[in-house]
């Protein structure tokens, strides 16, 4: 191998033998890499491509192509019908890397149709649009329409959630940003005085400033300060030297903490204090209340409750963790959740009604067309049957579930079966709330019927439809396999028991009853 021209000489072009080509193109047919090839043989990069190209391994280079001045007309012209960059390159046929930059010479705004479509989202989402429905009345996927709605963003091959967390689904690998890199997303949301520059402020900034308007116009129009418009230029700047008013905010509201140390880690006196009484099995609240009696007129030897507990929680995630098991009586290394027990995660993503929002004319069964319903659930829960009940005249239909008790089938076959009904008699519907209830609001819209939801652990609150079930146990026993049934079945079973006479009827029978309604009607 030819040695380095030594340092003062003038630099010469190395010239390479036949046989070291040949062990080049040798080492590229048996690795198939020409970073492996260039490495093995000892020549530059440039060299082994040039020759992987001339051997024919590699195509050969591209001359540019050459577009006219009535070609780029047509890809503008393009541009501003459709308003999108991609859609434009298509359809007068380019790259899309070319119109891009193309776009960029004339001040075209990329992203701003994206951002008015996220806009619109959030504004159907205040209105009370559910997520899919949001995303789709403003004309984006509905993947795109979870990762806004959770505060994710994505760019390129990486998503970035609320939290700090990056993972990039190319490599399957997760990273953490610094709390300066990344503020999050109630940070980013949160206003703290009109004195400090919003979102919609910096991107007002961002588009006077792409048009050339200088510092003092840009605070003249905004009513700010031009030191303000100065220091937010010079500050929140990108790595890329451009400003971008979501990052720059995002910048801004990382620097809004300060973080400090825990009064515990400053503080000699009190942090022995407080070790001492903690080694005596004293609780956080009676270290708080005891500093004031020890140092009554020593301001600086306070400490709440919460702060205690915030240091020996975090301790244990260390090496404390043995020490801080002895120094609480209940020996946790983590902080448990206080519930009250009245605390309950809702089940359902659309708003509902609860039992308390039914009209009286429902409980007092003054009025037909109201109904009860549930599910009588198989074995290992794997098949089920919807169970409905008329209030009034206790009158039974069976809904039949084949391909399981999903949302979506318990919702379609509800659909179906309502109806069935005249529409005097579809006037409400009362169930508990069980997830497969998570499509009321389609079953609502689709019957005109509302669905009130019982309290939870409340059964008795739907107790015709409770007293429905336990009868029809005597055709379905638990534990059985409830998706052999057909609907012929069903409709058998419905029968009977609307042909047996009920003593709350005066010992009419569930069918007569519902007859006369539809024949009064």
């Amino acid at each position: 191998m030819t040695m380095p021209p030594r340092e003062g000489t003038p630099h010469k072009r190395r010239r390479y033998s036949p046989q070291e080509k040949a062990a080049f193109i040798a080492a590229l047919e048996r690795t198939r890499s020409i970073a492996v090839a260039v490495r093995e043989c000892g020549i530059p990069g440039p060299t082994g491509y040039m020759w992987a190209r001339q051997s024919g391994i590699l195509p050969k280079k591209k001359t540019p192509r050459k577009y006219s001045p009535e070609f780029k007309a047509a890809f503008y012209a393009a541009l501003d019908r459709t308003e999108k960059i991609g859609d434009a390159c298509r359809e007068v046929g380019m790259s899309i890397h070319t119109g891009e930059l193309w776009a960029k010479k004339v001040g075209f705004d990329a992203g701003k149709a994206r951002r008015d479509q996220r806009a619109l989202f959030f504004k159907f989402r205040v209105d009370g649009l559910h997520q899919a429905a949001a995303g789709r009345a403003a004309g984006v996927s509905p993947v795109t329409a979870s990762l806004w709605d959770r505060g994710i963003r994505k760019s390129g091959n990486k998503l970035t959630y609320p939290d700090g967390r990056v993972f990039d689904y190319k490599d399957h690998v997760t990273t953490q940003l610094s709390p300066q890199a990344f503020a999050s997303m109630r940070a980013v949301e949160t206003i703290i005085d009109p004195r400090y520059l919003s979102l919609i402020e910096r991107e007002q900034i961002r588009d006077l400033s792409s048009t050339g308007s200088s510092i003092r116009t840009i605070a003249t129009a905004m009513n700010r300060s031009p030191s303000t418009i100065s220091r937010e230029l010079r500050r929140n700047i990108s790595a890329r030297g451009t400003y971008e008013p979501y990052g720059a905010h995002r910048v801004a509201a990382g620097r809004r903490p300060r973080p400090k140390d825990s009064k515990l880690v400053v503080h000699a006196a009190l942090r022995k204090f407080v070790a001492e009484k903690l080694q005596v099995r004293w609780s956080p609240e009676q270290i708080s209340h005891g500093l004031i009696k020890e140092y009554p007129t020593d301001q600086e030897m306070r400490v709440s409750p919460e702060t205690i507990y915030q240091g020996l929680y975090v301790q244990a995630r260390g090496a404390l963790k043995k020490e801080v098991q002895t120094a609480l009586r209940t020996g946790r290394t983590r902080r448990k959740p206080q519930t009250t027990g009245q605390e309950r995660r809702s089940r359902f993503v659309d708003p509902w009604l609860t039992i308390s929002e039914r009209p009286p004319e429902v409980e007092d069964r003054a009025v037909p067309g109201h109904h009860e319903g549930d599910l009588i659930i198989g074995t290992l829960s794997r098949s089920a049957i919807g169970t409905l009940v008329e209030r009034t005249t206790r009158y039974v239909m069976l809904v039949h579930l084949p391909g399981g008790h999903s949302a979506e089938e318990v919702r379609d076959g509800l659909i179906a079966t309502m109806n069935t009904l005249p529409a005097h008699l579809r006037g409400s519907l009362t169930w508990d709330q069980g997830s497969e209830m998570a499509g009321h609001k389609a079953f609502s819209l689709a019957t005109d019927m509302p669905v009130y939801f019982c309290d939870p652990g409340s059964p008795w609150q739907r107790g015709s439809n409770e007293n429905t079930n336990g009868l029809l146990r005597q055709y379905f026993p638990k534990g059985t396999d409830l998706s052999v049934y057909s609907p012929e079945d069903l409709e058998h079973v419905a029968q009977e028991l609307n042909g047996r006479p009920r003593k709350s009827l005066n010992w009419d029978t569930p069918a007569e009853r519902f007859r006369d309604l539809l024949l009064s009607n």
